[in-house]
């Protein structure tokens, strides 16, 4: 072969990979931002009903494109204690079925109009001014690269058919015999765990396949070893993780590699079967459409069967874990935030996760509010409590900072109008509840100085400055549960009790004011007294703002 040839040919299979690769991106993307909020709805739906966990598995699946990602979601949330091992396993199991999806979509026989629906889809893509139509494109337009992709990798590959030396080094993979099977599932394996993509080394395999390079047993021993390879991505998200998170890792890697090893075992039983779902002649050469068929068929069967095993195992699965990597003698440190940055090849789910530390530092500004009550109410000092709500303070400067990191790098992807809209109210929200922690921490501040100067507030004074607490902390609590219920009906009565604590607060003043003119009170305690009934209201008003981004007010 010339050298002209050998370099046209490396051109097109490795160009044709890349293309591939950028399809499915592309397709992840489109779909996502057009379905972002079903994406959301479908995660809150998973409970520990095994079937319903192992569907929302498979459809999130299919709809990224990409079972590594759902997969390392799982870990995150696992991480998170957003998700519990159980579920985990049974998100798992629909997974693997789901990214089946991609070899279907290649049996579709449109690859020569790969390039025709790229180019059409770009012209709406780029030039359409409503998302839903552009979002849509977006996808058309993945799925055209994804076409076209394949088959400059196919026209790579036929000119290896041809070539004694080739075809005599792929003979060593034949899948003749058990040891045959396991070398061919080993080389997808490791091929996998290197590229840390099925979906590149399934788009190879039947590349290679179609063009007659490799035959059908081959092809399928191939991506039954993708089906352990793509376990690595997990792994390796799980490091630095919890033990539950890492639990959920390992139960990905478990799952698969025991199916393989049932499945290598009636390997030529089970291929044959294959041959028959799909109409094919094990004697007769295979046709374009039927190899990716076949090999389509066999990724799913394999994943489908093999889900269905270990359903009834799941909770088993889950015990034997916990044994073999158990709870360690010393508690975990908590995070400060589970957000992971490998969350925004998922934005939809970047969005949702985001939002529940958002709705962890709602509850960290009320367990703020509540250590801040004790100290008022008791009057006696209290280190390590005081100490705790400067520790909450700073700890909420940080969730915002990285927060605000994370929610920036989703936007930064391919985002629908409404999962925009949802990043800029996150943001303000995060905005606010860390401006509560401040006043907070000042308050405390202004309690620490009167214990400085050797003051202490009146009796009625105290009594007006607890009132004035139990109120704020009742309102934060309301607009909290308004936030976690996403109730956009809050505002009516935010605002309501809003004035009516502005409204205590007035009265509070002005009796403090009389304590002073009468002597009881002296004037540097009434300007401490009033920087506290400040604070507060400045609380009620952070909390009213973010009762307006909840009610689409802002």
């Amino acid at each position: 072969m010339e050298f002209d040839d050998v370099l046209k040919m490396l051109f097109e299979i490795v160009g044709g990979l890349g293309i591939f690769l950028m399809g499915m991106k592309y397709m992840s993307e489109g779909m996502q931002a057009v379905v972002g909020d079903k994406l959301r709805r479908l995660i809150h739906a998973i409970t520990d009903n095994r079937l319903l966990a192992c569907g929302v598995g498979a459809t999130v699946t299919c709809i990224i494109q990409s079972s590594s990602v759902t997969t390392i979601m799982v870990v995150g949330m696992v991480n998170a204690n957003i998700m519990n091992l159980t579920q985990a396993i049974g998100v798992i199991l629909g997974a693997n079925i789901g990214t089946t999806i991609t070899g279907w979509i290649l049996v579709l026989k449109i690859g020569k109009y790969g390039l025709p629906i790229l180019g059409v889809a770009a012209f709406f893509y780029l030039f359409s001014k409503r998302d839903r139509i552009r979002f849509t494109a977006g996808f058309f337009f993945g799925l055209g690269m994804v076409f076209f992709g394949l088959q400059l990798m196919k026209n790579g590959f036929k000119p290896l058919t041809g070539m004694e030396g080739f075809e005599g080094w792929f003979a060593r993979f034949e899948p003749t015999g058990y040891f045959g099977v396991l070398k061919c599932v080993m080389v997808g394996a490791a091929l996998t765990a290197i590229v840390q993509s099925s979906s590149a080394i399934l788009g190879i395999t039947i590349g290679l396949a179609t063009a007659g390079v490799i035959g059908y047993p081959t092809a399928a021993a191939l991506v039954l070893g993708e089906n352990i390879g793509t376990t690595i991505t997990a792994i390796l998200a799980s490091l630095g993780t919890t033990r539950n998170a890492r639990r959920a890792a390992y139960a990905h890697t478990l799952i698969n590699v025991l199916g393989v090893i049932w499945i290598t075992a009636i390997f030529f039983i089970y291929t044959k079967g294959v041959l028959a779902f799909v109409g094919a002649d094990a004697s007769v050469p295979m046709g374009e459409k039927t190899m990716t068929a076949a090999i389509a068929t066999t990724h799913t069967g394999f994943n489908l069967i093999n889900a269905l095993l270990f359903m009834p195992f799941v909770g088993l699965i889950a015990k034997l874990l916990q044994k073999v990597v158990p709870e360690p003698l010393v508690p975990e440190k908590p995070h400060l935030t589970y957000l992971d940055v490998r969350m925004l090849d998922a934005p939809a789910i970047g969005v949702e996760q985001s939002e529940k530390e958002i709705n962890r530092m709602g509850e960290c500004v009320v367990a703020m509010l509540k250590i801040l009550g004790q100290i008022l109410e008791s009057g006696e000092p209290d280190e390590e409590k005081e100490e705790s709500i400067f520790e909450h303070e700073r700890n909420l400067d940080l969730v915002q900072k990285e927060v605000i990191e994370f929610l920036t790098g989703v936007m930064e992807g391919t985002i629908s109008t409404d999962d925009t809209i949802h990043v800029r109210r996150q943001l303000r929200m995060a905005d606010e509840y860390e401006s509560i922690s401040d006043y907070i921490a000042n308050i405390m501040k202004l309690k620490l100085k009167l214990r400085d100067i050797d003051e202490k507030i009146s009796g009625e004074g105290q009594k007006e400055i607890l009132n004035l607490h139990r109120k704020v902390t009742g309102f934060i609590d309301m607009v909290n549960g308004s936030v976690v219920l996403e109730s956009a009906a809050i505002l009516k009565e935010a605002e309501a009790q809003g004035y009516a604590i502005t409204a205590v607060m007035k009265q509070h003043r002005s009796a403090h004011l009389s304590r002073v003119e009468s002597g009881i009170d002296s004037p540097l305690k009434f300007l401490v007294f009033t920087d506290m009934l400040n604070a507060y209201r400045r609380i009620k008003d952070h909390a009213l703002n973010i009762a307006e981004v909840v009610a689409g007010e802002k």
